[in-house]
This record gives C-alpha cells, structure tokens and sequence, in this order.
C-alpha cells in the first residue's frame, strides 16, 4: 500500500524509558544529522525508529503497545518503515521477530551501527558529543558510563545493557563544552551507577576526578548526580560538592529497601545500620543536600512485619525526595527463582502508604520554604504559570516551582532569585525578585506607537 505521509524520508525517533534511552536516542538524532538526514523526535515521520524499555512489566507493555500502534501505522500505509531499538529489544528480539513480524528490523542496545546502516547512514567515530538534545535548551543529560557490574538479585539491566563500561574524563568534558556552547546550562550525570565510575579505566572510583573538570566548564551552572549506589560511595564527591557552587547540593541514590532480610535477599551487599549511618554522614558533610531516593515493595518474601520496618524508616529519615515502585518478577534474575509471593494488590497498597506518608514529609519541609529565596532555572510555561525548579530538584520526578505568568514576563532557560509564598505537597508558589512586571496593554500600545 502507498505510504499516505507527504514526508519522504523524515525519520521520526520515538523514546521510551528512562534518561539513558533519552540520551541514546539524542545521539542517534546526531549520527543521522550528521549524514544529512532529516530527523525529529516524536513528530510524524514516514520512517520510524522505536527506543523501547524492557526494565519493569509496565515500561515492557507500553513499549510492546506503541511498536503494535506504529506497525498499524505501517499496514494503513501511514508509515513506510518501523525500525525497533533499545533494552525491551535486546532482551527479547527472537521473541518479537516471533510475535511481532512487520517490524522492519530488531536492533540490540550496542548496535547503533547496524541500525545507521538500515536507515542508510555511516556511523561517524569522530562525533564525540555530537547530539541533537530533546530536552529543554537550558539542561541535558550527560552519561558517563554504560551497563552494570552490580548483582543486585531483581535488576534485569546487566542482560539489556552488559558491564559497567566508563566514558574516558576528556571525552565527556568535550561534549559538555558542546552542550554548553549550544546554551545548556544544567548538566545531568546519569549511568546505571555513577558510583562505579572510573574502576575500570583508572583502577579507582574517580567521579570526584571527573566532577573537577567538568565545573570548569564555562556555560554551565549546574551540575546534578543521579542514579548512585550506597555500597562503596566515594566520600570525595561530597567534598566537592560542598566546596563548588556548581555541584548542585543534590544526590538521587535509589536504595530500594532498610530490612536486613530483603537487603541480603537483593544482594544490595548492606544493611539496615550501614545505610542509615551513610545518610546521616551525607547530611553532617552536607546538610543543605536534598537526598532522592527510590523504594521497592512487594518483593518476595516481604512480611508486613518488614513493610513496618520500612515505613517507620521513611518516617525517621524524612527524605527531600522519594518514590516508590511496586516489584516487577523479572525473568532471568537471580529473584526470579524465589516466589513472587506478595499479591499485587497488597504491593499497590503498600506502595501507596509509603507516597502517603512521603506526600506529608514533602508539605511539612515544603512549609518550611515559605519566606525562603531561591535560585531557579525556568523550564517552560504551562497554562498560566512559568514552572521553574531549584537545585534540590530534577526535571519531571521533583518539585517544581510555579510563577503566576499573568503578572510576571519570564525567559525560560534563565535563572532568577525566587521568593516562596506558598508551598503544596510536592509544589512551591513564589514571586520573582529580579524580573520585570509584565507590561499592561496599555504600555505595549505606547510602546508600539
């Protein structure tokens, strides 16, 4: 059937998932630019190419859903080529070239030159930091590693992305130059654990190292950590991030549950004593961090004897920032072989108590903000608000903050001294001390006069 798009040859990049498949569909988008093809992210495109995720059963059943919805695409003749990427088909291509036919071609995480190569491009070894970014122009994310050599019993990563492979320092200065000449200011260090960085090409954990060059940089302001692992934390970031301004007082380090039991049953190599004692020390050599952290429950062989444990945990710890996943039995992980004994809808329960009492954590450190002036990047504009954020807070999982836009004209991708005057569960409220009162009809008919 003739294909009814009028946009020969435009490739549309569809990204599921997490910021690692963000990031990996940005360089994709670079390759392609680079060969002169013209391509966009999640616009119509006769050639599309799927970034799917496989971690968990609901990331599996929307990527599944939107291969289906582009392979009717295809039969209707809206489509010429759907061409499917990432972790959901590296974990299950022979199952999807089974159950799912008329998809054009299946590519693995690490076959980005096979997948130029159907799209009718060369992968060019000389673009290092060339990336067409997809996020807001003021922040982009930075990958500094690549896979997992941790064992954590339910984590099916290291079958979709392989071993912890680090991006050499000079490499990743270089694309944050190219990232800041473009006007990003906020660089967001994500890998599956930031912790690990540098034990295999410098024998040592030097994120430390790596952060030192990076806040040289000129252009950018904000430097944020995601995604590090509590065991074997490399104390040294802490110092830097107290003693540079750019290392934004924030840490995102998912540790998934506090009774001992679980914690050996995970294989998280911790305890209890040890991971609340390491919170603690974050907060003596910081006190200003805001600390995220996520949670597992419904995990085989949790009592409700452990959920009280790890509610009365979150209670004391009182966390800046927290969520919380239900347990998804994944195949092929060491978890896989113990019962997945907790029904579904006591794990939804359970998750839903610990955002409840997280939900009133969050307004009773947000009430402490009213009064308080902050530094905030604006994002965008929604209806009639800018929405803006501090550095306590990452794009699209924490806070934000919201400036009345009827009143107040601000450019998005700048920084501006916020004063807070209200404050919800998860939402701050504030006014602008270093902006211009939006101009009245009447000044722009002067104006324009």
């Amino acid at each position: 059937m003739r294909t009814k798009s009028l946009k020969k040859n435009r490739i549309n990049v569809v990204t599921l998932g997490c910021s690692k498949n963000v990031y990996d569909s940005e360089v994709l988008m670079g390759q392609l630019k680079a060969n002169d093809k013209e391509v966009v992210h999640e616009e119509d495109g006769n050639i599309v190419v799927i970034n799917t995720c496989g971690f968990i059963d609901n990331a599996k059943e929307q990527s599944v859903n939107t291969i289906l919805e582009f392979v009717e695409k295809k039969e209707q003749g809206d489509v010429d080529k759907v061409f499917v990427t990432g972790c959901l088909s590296e974990r299950y291509k022979p199952d999807l070239q089974k159950e799912i036919p008329n998809v054009d071609q299946y590519f693995g995480t690490t076959e980005l030159p096979g997948l130029l190569k159907a799209l009718e491009a060369d992968y060019k070894h000389e673009l290092i930091g060339e990336r067409l970014t997809t996020t807001p122009k003021n922040y982009a994310y930075l990958k500094i590693a690549e896979g997992c050599d941790r064992p954590c019993s339910f984590c099916a990563i290291p079958l979709m992305r392989g071993g912890h492979k680090s991006t050499p320092i000079e490499h990743l200065v270089t694309e944050a130059k190219k990232l800041a000449a473009n006007g990003v200011k906020e660089l967001i260090l994500i890998a599956q654990d930031l912790t690990y960085y540098g034990l295999d090409l410098y024998k040592k954990r030097n994120l430390a190292e790596l952060l030192e060059n990076l806040v040289k940089v000129e252009g950018i302001e904000w430097i944020r950590l995601h995604y590090a692992f509590p065991t074997g934390f490399p104390m040294d970031v802490l110092e830097i991030m107290k003693r540079e301004p750019k290392i934004c007082n924030y840490l995102d380090i998912p540790l998934q549950h506090i009774s001992d039991d679980l914690l050996k049953s995970m294989r998280r190599g911790t305890t209890h004593k040890k991971t609340t004692d390491l919170l603690y020390k974050f907060r003596e050599i910081v006190p200003e961090m805001a600390i995220r952290t996520t949670l597992i429950v419904g995990y085989p062989g949790e009592t409700e004897e452990h959920f009280q444990e790890l509610k009365e945990w979150v209670k004391e710890m009182r966390f800046e920032r927290l969520g919380c996943f239900t347990y998804s039995h994944e195949e092929n992980t060491h978890a896989y072989n113990l019962e997945d004994d907790v029904p579904d809808d006591i794990k939804q329960e359970r998750a839903n108590e610990i955002m409840e009492i997280q939900s009133q954590i969050s307004w009773e450190l947000n009430q402490q903000k009213i009064g308080e002036t902050f530094k905030v990047i604006i994002d965008r504009k929604e209806g009639n608000y800018f929405i803006g954020r501090t550095e306590f807070d990452s794009p699209d999982v924490d806070n934000e903050v919201l400036i009345d836009a009827t009143e107040i004209y601000l450019k998005t991708g700048e920084y501006y001294d916020i004063k807070i005057t209200d404050a919800a569960d998860f939402d701050l409220y504030g006014t602008p001390l270093n902006a211009e009162a939006k101009p009245t009809r009447k000044e722009l008919k002067i104006k324009t006069v």
